[in-house]
């Protein structure tokens, strides 16, 4: 099946192939690394399109509580829901890594529009401890 219609464009980080040309995402790739990319991009960040990104950076100094998780979660469904349009958001699970204080598991349940293809995504979302 051709998937082409899912999205293609420059892997990230970006890189170059084997043959010496920059290193292509395609399909479902594409779709997570722009996951990605929006969530690591703080609003204000990009010259041209000032309001993309994810606000979750404005919580790095929060504390680990679940008020932060509501926050972190609303921000995440907020852009992906502007800013990536071939999925559609099923839910956004925020809950502290058991292993590390200053990280939030940030679980993403997603489908991919055209395919139906319902896909997860874990990502780390690395706070700034607070003082004892």
């Amino acid at each position: 099946m051709n998937k082409d219609f899912l999205g293609r464009g420059w892997a990230f980080p970006v890189s170059v192939d084997s043959r010496g040309g920059m290193a292509m995402a395609n399909g479902q790739d594409n779709i997570e690394q722009s996951i990605r990319i929006i969530l690591e991009t703080s609003p204000g960040e990009r010259v041209m399109r000032p309001e993309f990104g994810c606000g979750i950076h404005d919580l790095v100094f929060a504390s680990n509580s679940p008020t932060t998780a509501g926050v972190v979660a609303y921000h995440v469904q907020e852009a992906l829901g502007r800013w990536e349009p071939r999925i559609e958001v099923e839910s956004v699970d925020v809950h502290p890594d058991p292993y590390r204080d200053a990280v939030l598991l940030i679980e993403i349940r997603y489908t991919i529009r055209s395919t139906n293809d319902h896909r997860n995504l874990v990502y780390p979302f690395y706070r700034i401890p607070e003082e004892e």
